[in-house]
């Protein structure tokens, strides 16, 4: 079969400085792609997350998105989405406010507001769910990983499993500080993470974080290829759902909302915009916000 040329851009998403917040790669023009040179031009292109941009196939929506991580495809990755409709419109492309985006996920709403770099990306999806917490000893074995002892844990902050297309341990520390000091063993936390349920460890701390933000965090996902990921949406959507349950958000205006940073010990900070729309105790939806930032754009045949 003939190679075909395809747009390529790296963009930054959850920032507007270059080489700052997480960064993506969007493949356009991907509908000719079978899943095994998604996956082979996802790793020879980056060694984080790429996503590759279809045509609709149905009626009830108006593109399609693929998500693939260094091993393998997933259903959701939301800094991708970012950097995806960020992406459609660097030439000035007219793009309308409400897209409705197909993922392995299901059926997202996706808005973008403003033009130019000044572009915003506002993406609405049902409410993560929360589940298990670690018995006492997943709950030792995860610590030690992390090289954590117990009296650092926010005793407000019970150690829990959250969902949404991926699985995170949402893990609470006393202090931002103690973030920075973080080296976890992450042969360890590989191999723990099918004993404990999640692929990934979400460490936030509420006391210290910088800039407006409630909380700053670190997030460990060796199980699906990625040491450490930057700054995820995912993560954040799913920490907000997390601290209302825990009576821990507070509503602004009669939403639920907070800013959360992370990024900062790889050099790359980033900030996630996170409201949640809830009926009484429960959450029904979560809306994850944010800018982003062109860093190349070049072409590859595949």
């Amino acid at each position: 079969m003939a190679s075909k040329s395809h747009p390529v851009f790296q963009v930054d998403a959850f920032t507007r400085q270059r080489f700052c917040g997480n960064p993506a790669i969007v493949v356009g023009e991907a509908d000719d792609l079978e899943s095994p040179e998604m996956l082979r031009l996802a790793n020879e292109l980056h060694k984080g997350d790429t996503v590759f941009v279809l045509e609709p196939d149905a009626a009830d929506h108006d593109l399609r998105l693929r998500f693939f991580t260094p091993t393998r495809e997933v259903p959701f990755i939301a800094h991708a989405t970012i950097a995806a409709h960020f992406a459609l419109g660097v030439d000035g492309a007219s793009q309308a406010g409400h897209v409705r985006q197909k993922t392995g996920a299901g059926i997202i709403d996706v808005r973008v507001r403003g033009a130019g770099d000044d572009r915003i990306v506002a993406i609405s999806l049902a409410a993560p769910t929360l589940g298990k917490s670690p018995d006492e000893r997943e709950r030792t074995q995860v610590l030690d990983a992390l090289g954590l002892g117990s009296a650092e844990l926010d005793p407000a902050c019970p150690m829990q499993v959250a969902q949404k297309g991926g699985t995170r341990l949402l893990i609470g520390l006393r202090s931002v500080r103690r973030l920075d000091s973080l080296k976890p063993d992450l042969a360890a936390l590989r191999r723990l993470s099918a004993h404990v349920g999640a692929d990934g460890y979400f460490i936030f701390a509420r006391d210290g974080a910088a800039d407006g933000c409630l909380t700053e965090a670190r997030l460990f996902c060796p199980a699906i290829g990625i040491d450490e990921d930057p700054v995820s949406g995912n993560a954040h959507g799913m920490l907000g759902v997390y601290l209302y349950a825990h009576g821990l958000l507070a509503a602004t205006d009669g939403r639920p909302r907070f800013a959360g940073m992370q990024g900062r010990a790889l050099g790359r900070p980033g900030r996630v915009q996170i409201e949640l729309t809830t009926a009484g105790a429960s959450v029904s939806s979560i809306t994850i916000e944010g800018e982003a930032v062109l860093v190349y754009r070049t072409t590859v045949e595949a």
